[in-house]
């Protein structure tokens, strides 16, 4: 199973859709707080549609946490500061793939503490500044989920 950790979101309807992307993917969840809205923000809901049970869905207190009741996987971090394209990689079954804030994507404390090889790109036209977080988290998903063969879809 892959993991997904949003690293403190900050939209409701971006969780809702990656909720629903992690459920159709049989992917995990996981909410690093602070979170910017609460677990029950309608428009969280909403985004989610009926997905919110068909998801392993986990808030914790801070990326440390989260990594150790994830038994430590190996972690790449998307960011657009990275040299490594998203496609240059290898992924495999218990990985987590992390993604920052809307706002200002991950800290570099953070991307610090990843071996460069483990910070992944998308690629985007020049001067661009980012994707919307739901569809940059569905592009890896579906990148890695592919390269483990599509395991549990149809």
């Amino acid at each position: 199973m892959l993991h997904v950790i949003l690293y403190q979101p900050e939209i409701p309807p971006n969780t809702g859709n990656v909720i629903r992307l992690c459920a159709n993917a049989g992917a995990s969840l996981h909410l690093i707080r602070p979170l910017g809205f609460g677990l029950e923000h309608a428009k969280l809901r909403r985004a989610g549609l009926d997905y919110h049970e068909f998801v392993n869905l986990m808030a914790h207190d801070d990326l440390a946490a989260c990594l150790e009741r994830l038994q430590q996987p190996r972690v790449f971090a998307f960011t657009s500061h990275a040299r490594l394209r998203y496609t240059e990689t290898r992924f495999a079954d218990g990985d987590a793939l992390l993604f920052g804030r809307e706002t200002s994507g991950l800290p570099e404390t953070v991307l610090r503490t990843l071996p460069e090889a483990r910070r992944l790109r998308l690629p985007m036209q020049p001067d661009n500044r980012s994707l919307n977080l739901s569809n940059a988290v569905a592009i890896a998903v579906y990148e890695a989920w592919r390269q483990l063969g599509f395991p549990g879809g149809t």
